[in-house]
């Protein structure tokens, strides 16, 4: 189960980074439309292969008249709003009513959810599984990497395609360094996972992973790729060492008819994190760059040269003095130059944020039993 867990998560993580290059070369090459058409064949191309090849024992016809229909429909309904509140909330500023009405919904029909897993006798997801520690401390630690994992990937796309001004399969490119690192060290950490501790493992694959995201808060608009090398190595190396223990903490104890629907909610826990890190980074950038931008046009009248290093000017035209009047024309060729200074800033800060969230999660290790896996569960 482990080597088919590594092998798997190589795939799904190498997905955000490689993505990004495809989608690159399609957008520059063809139309961005394509990102979504070119899923067609594969799609239908897996269908037939798995109805051909994948037998894994009769349907179980009993399961579908049990089906709790009601919870399925409230839980459609709570994913669905909350994608829905996370992607377009950030652009009404979180507020009226629309993103109140839509919140309310949201909550209602998770809550209603929830109610009907927990008194269902046949529940459509059984949430009663968090009762169990290692289970609840896995899907934690799924939960922020799914925020570190997808929010990095836009953050770097946010920053290469709008402070640095590269095309999309430059960007792409770019990106590839943290799936590449990923895929050279994967061999070494699927080894180290069954003979470390997990607790070790998932410290060590956390820690380097809150460096690599703690390296880039601190970009300039100057930054380009050799300075975005080593912070994607960094997270890169670490991916691996942040899926596997806190996959077999969270899936090994169960029984093999178990796994299915315990598996799915673990996954379905981590792009969860991804999305709700997405929607708060859209949120920093829709609500602090005006802020951002005003404090440095302060700073630059007053003369400040360390701002003026930072937004690309001329040092040596700052010597801590008021500058007086701006012309029209100045401020339109300076405009370009703040607003990306400005985005920058609000980048660095979403980087420290999750970094901190990173740092933070480390506290929970002790609530990863200790000593090393079992053999029974390494087969």
């Amino acid at each position: 189960r482990l080597r088919a867990t590594a092998l798997a998560g190589v795939f799904a993580l190498l997905a955000p980074s490689l993505g990004p290059v495809v989608g690159g070369w399609l957008t520059e090459t063809h139309s961005w439309h394509w990102i979504f058409l070119i899923n067609i064949a594969p799609g239908l191309a897996v269908t037939a292969i798995v109805a051909w090849t994948v037998r894994v024992g009769e349907p179980e016809r009993a399961a579908l008249r049990r089906l709790d229909f009601v919870g399925l429909m409230c839980f459609a309904a709570f994913l669905a709003l909350l994608e829905l509140v996370l992607n377009e909330a950030p652009r009404h500023h979180w507020r009226g009513g629309f993103v109140i009405a839509a919140l309310c919904a949201c909550i209602v029909s998770g809550a209603l959810g929830i109610w009907r897993c927990i008194t269902a006798p046949y529940p459509f997801v059984h949430l009663r599984r968090c009762g169990n520690r290692n289970f609840s401390v896995g899907c934690f630690y799924s939960f922020v990497l799914g925020i570190g994992l997808y929010g990095s990937v836009f953050l770097m796309a946010l920053f290469l395609g709008l402070v640095r001004g590269h095309g999309p399969l430059l960007v792409g490119e770019i990106l590839m360094i943290t799936g590449l690192a990923q895929l050279i060290v994967a061999p070494l950490s699927a080894w180290a996972e069954r003979r470390g501790p997990a607790r070790l493992l998932t410290g060590l694959g956390f820690g380097l992973f809150a460096l690599g995201l703690l390296a880039n808060g601190f970009t300039t608009p100057q930054t380009d790729a050799a300075g975005l090398f080593w912070p994607q190595v960094l997270r890169g190396g670490a991916l691996m060492l942040c899926l596997l223990p806190a996959t077999r903490l969270a899936l090994d104890h169960w029984s093999a008819d178990e796994v299915p629907d315990a598996s799915a909610l673990f996954n379905l826990i981590r792009n969860l994190g991804g999305a709700i890190g997405i929607a708060l980074i859209d949120t920093l950038v829709a609500e602090r760059v005006t802020g951002h931008a005003a404090r440095l046009i302060g700073r630059l009248q007053a003369g400040d040269p360390v701002a003026a290093k930072f937004v690309g000017l001329p040092v040596h035209l700052f010597h801590n003095q008021p500058m007086g009047p701006v012309d029209e024309i100045t401020k339109k060729i300076l405009a370009p130059l703040i607003e990306k200074a400005a985005l920058t800033q609000v980048l660095n800060e979403a980087w420290l944020a999750i970094a901190a969230l990173f740092a933070l999660s480390l506290l929970a290790l002790p609530l990863i039993p200790r000593g090393k896996p079992t053999s029974s569960a390494a087969s």
